[in-house]
């Protein structure tokens, strides 16, 4: 099945189970510095996100692509629900830094939605940004992997929590917390970053996601009132704020295993191998 149709499938269940989307009126010549979003410091200046804005992405120490690709396969392999078995790189990633994960799982301005086993040993925060380029690469490229092998067994949970970076990233965001149940906001996120390309960077962002409301089942003025939620705008600024200050995240995307932090796409590989070592032995 191609990307396009997994789209197009997710976008036709969504439209099934009812979901209410999102509206995008919040993506209007609205001033950045009124809503909170973090702008990147040009000191930390990296890479460009799909919107243009500028991101710092940096590949974490030991995830260099040709590296893991001529590294000797580690012993430990895990097997996917499809009896697929995902190898992890020979050496772990070095993280650049930790947090505690009491602290990580502590109260959010937004309740986090939970992918994967609640009770699972290992947990994995990703803080990214809708309009972030590296965040779409791994949500094509790596995830689908994790997923199956973590995620559906059992192994691990995965949360994304907001931190946008722009005002799209913000009513994009807004849109998936608007689609229903966690479920429902889970397959906005995927459609979102699978369809990234056609609205992040579009001359009128708005009217292309005010289409994937549409397809979803949503009509115009439930995507207007979404958007124009300043009670949602504000908890999701409250949740990129708490990242940046209490967690250090200045960076799409950001990802804590069991408190761990890696900053930038990670392979699925390199990801594994993380997990791996993040898994309680006893």
């Amino acid at each position: 099945m191609t990307r396009s149709n997994i789209s197009t499938l997710k976008l036709t269940m969504l439209a099934m189970a009812g979901a209410s989307l999102i509206t995008l009126a919040a993506c209007s010549d609205e001033d950045t510095s009124a809503n909170g979003i973090v702008q990147p410091d040009a000191a930390q200046a990296g890479t460009s996100d799909a919107a243009g804005s500028t991101v710092q992405a940096e590949e974490p120490a030991g995830t260099d692509p040709e590296a893991a690709s001529e590294a000797a396969p580690a012993a430990q392999t895990s097997e996917s629900s499809s009896g697929q078995t995902l190898t992890p790189a020979a050496e772990v990633p070095e993280s650049s830094g930790s947090v505690d994960v009491a602290d990580l799982m502590s109260e959010q301005a937004l309740p986090d939605i939970v992918q994967g086993d609640p009770e699972a040993p290992v947990t994995i925060v990703e803080y990214a940004s809708m309009t972030c380029g590296h965040c779409a690469d791994f949500h094509e490229n790596s995830y689908p992997a994790i997923k199956e092998a973590y995620l559906d067994t059992g192994k691990a949970k995965l949360i994304i929590r907001e931190f946008p970076f722009d005002p799209v990233s913000l009513a994009a965001f807004m849109m998936a917390r608007c689609a229903g149940d966690d479920q429902r906001r889970t397959a906005m996120v995927d459609v979102l970053f699978d369809q990234q390309s056609t609205w992040a960077t579009a001359e009128s962002p708005s009217q292309e996601l005010l289409k994937i409301a549409r397809m979803t089942g949503m009509g115009q003025d439930e995507f207007v009132a979404c958007l124009d939620n300043k009670e949602l705008q504000q908890q999701i600024v409250d949740v990129q704020k708490k990242g940046e200050t209490e967690f250090g995240v200045s960076a799409t995307p950001t990802f804590f295993i069991n408190g761990a932090k890696y900053s930038g796409s990670m392979s699925p590989e390199n990801m594994a191998a993380a997990i791996e070592a993040a898994t309680p032995t006893n």
